[in-house]
């Protein structure tokens, strides 16, 4: 999971003296949050569209025509005014073979919704943002394998999601994946979350029932979504 394989490569970029109204524009169509600043190539900011609508009033960098004939001297200071007074110069950047969680860290560490991509150089090589860590999610979660999740309390010992993944295979049933969580008060213990391929209600309802006499089951989630 390397930031190169998720990343968004060749990202829309804006140069220091592009105007709040042109960069306004840009974002709406298309359908961007933020852009890379760049100067003969070289990074030297990041613009959000937060950095836009703090610089003017709501709604005013995307005036219609009507608007601005009814504002005509705010919709042009906002066109002589170049977004290098208003974006973020201290940027967060990351590199092309980080791994992903270091990644989704970073920005929940810094309250931020996405970082450009760089080389050991400097050089852009692309933006990752919080709407490719959801895609990340969905992969490693395999939700479009199966609908079913298993999720059980196990304790934090060699073997113990082997043992549980054998009987989940022995009664005809096939792991799409599994997750881990230690986000609880007893460190001996970790929540373990095991999405299956889809079985026949019958056959999924037998193998649920010897899981819960087997070992410390926690619920079954049935995710209508896993399979469309």
């Amino acid at each position: 999971m390397l930031i190169r394989e998720y990343m968004t490569s060749h990202p829309i970029t804006v140069t220091e003296d592009t105007s709040v109204t042109d960069a306004a524009k840009l974002m709406k169509e298309r359908g961007v949050r933020r852009f890379p600043v760049m100067r003969n190539e070289h990074l030297i900011g990041i613009i959000t569209d937060r950095d836009l609508r703090s610089a003017a009033p709501s709604g005013v960098v995307s005036l219609d025509v009507h608007e601005r004939e009814l504002m005509p001297e705010l919709h042009a200071m906002l066109s002589n005014t170049k977004i290098k007074g208003i974006m973020s110069r201290d940027v967060l950047t990351i590199g092309p073979e980080q791994s992903v969680g270091t990644a989704a860290l970073l920005m929940l560490k810094h309250r931020i919704s996405g970082m450009p991509v760089v080389d050991s150089r400097g050089k852009l090589l692309g933006i990752i943002t919080e709407s490719d860590i959801f895609k990340v999610l969905v992969d490693f979660c395999g939700i479009h394998l199966g609908k079913t999740v298993l999720g059980l309390r196990l304790e934090d010992t060699p073997g113990s999601i082997k043992e549980v993944a054998d009987v989940i295979r022995e009664h005809g049933a096939r792991v799409a994946s599994i997750l881990t969580s230690y986000d609880q008060a007893d460190p001996r213990y970790r929540r373990v979350y095991i999405r299956i391929r889809d079985l026949p209600l019958e056959e999924r309802r037998r193998l649920e029932e010897i899981l819960r006499k087997r070992f410390e089951f926690l619920y079954v989630i049935e995710d209508e979504v896993g399979t469309t």
